[in-house]
């Protein structure tokens, strides 16, 4: 959907000729663009700078204080098709009967509001202001304000303004309903999906990779690739006492999670590691259960343990600090 410019008030017109804005915010336009305030220069050396320095400093863990952070990280970063109802702090405005969180919707779409007013809120979009939590807020306000059957479009987040956290309930539950696909898209009431959408979610479907939430521990996800399995578990401990906790797991040789399995090394997520095993084709989620709760209960005394490394575990911690890979 185009972006729609905000009204302004002509006033002098500028070396260009072009009417100067002189209240309102500034449209974006192309950075090699005429700036739209009128001044005869480009944008980026223009009203585009101003916008740069305004960005937001970036936010290294957008989502720390909301219920279920660990899974709002795997949701953004290694989850393809996922929904989890929210809950608003004082209750959902009238004419809104639900609001979603999905990892993905239909042509990227930050949010969507759907015919019966029921709102659909994306995950896994562009941050603009440096702190994703500020993005969907600005988002899901708007969304909350949108006619219904319209999605919301993108746009330049203000540097001021509420976050997730000044708008969802502390106390409400976050249960993430892993799908197969991106038929969630489309409610089961709708006749048929618009051709665009329709499009969408068959290009969708076709991408994703078949994954599961594990019931066991938290945050922790199965997926199927062609070649191997994989498990990849969002853990909420400080990056440094995880590390050397797996360190003296894998020094003394506990961080399997069976025959065939193997702790290949890490992702850094908003802030968060997430520890990433190879597992056989042949084992299936279920058959992950029983020894990633095995393994929690390996990890825990890890973590409660003080004692210096020994050599053979500083080795193995930089071996892992060496596999790690920063996703955000």
């Amino acid at each position: 959907m185009a972006k729609k410019r905000p009204q302004t008030k002509a006033g002098k017109a500028g070396k260009t000729g072009q009417a100067q804005v002189t209240s309102g915010e500034i449209p974006v336009v192309g950075a090699r663009e005429p700036c739209p305030c009128g001044s005869g220069r480009r944008y980026k050396a223009c009203h585009g700078r101003e916008a740069a320095h305004a960005v937001t400093e970036h936010v290294q863990r957008p989502f720390e204080g909301l219920p279920g952070e660990c899974d709002w990280v795997a949701l953004r970063e290694l989850v393809p098709a996922a929904t989890v109802p929210l809950t608003l702090k004082g209750g959902l405005p009238e004419g809104v009967p639900s609001v979603t969180l999905a990892t993905v919707l239909p042509m990227a779409w930050p949010a969507l509001r759907r015919d019966d007013g029921s709102v659909l809120l994306g995950l896994q979009n562009e941050s603009s202001s440096g702190d994703l939590a500020r993005d969907m807020a600005d988002t899901l306000q708007r969304a909350l304000e949108t006619e219904p059957g319209n999605p919301v479009p993108p746009r330049r987040v203000p540097a001021e303004g509420p976050r997730l956290q000044d708008l969802l309930d502390p106390e409400g539950a976050f249960a993430p309903e892993v799908h197969p696909g991106f038929e969630f898209w489309v409610p089961q009431s709708a006749d048929g999906a618009d051709p665009e959408v329709a499009a969408s979610l068959e290009r969708a479907n076709a991408a994703a990779i078949p994954t599961v939430k594990l019931t066991g521990v938290d945050a922790a996800y199965w997926c199927e690739t062609p070649d191997k399995n994989h498990l990849r578990w969002v853990m909420p401990h400080p990056e440094e006492e995880l590390l050397d906790a797996l360190a003296r797991l894998q020094a003394a040789g506990e961080t399997g999670l069976g025959q065939d399995t193997r702790l290949v090394g890490s992702f850094r997520a908003h802030g968060l590691m997430v520890p990433v095993w190879d597992l056989p084709t042949s084992m299936t989620a279920e058959e992950c259960e029983k020894p990633a709760a095995e393994f929690a209960e390996r990890l825990a005394g890890a973590l409660a343990s003080n004692a210096p490394l020994t050599a053979e575990e500083r080795r193995a911690r930089g071996g892992l600090t060496n596999r790690q890979v920063t996703l955000s």
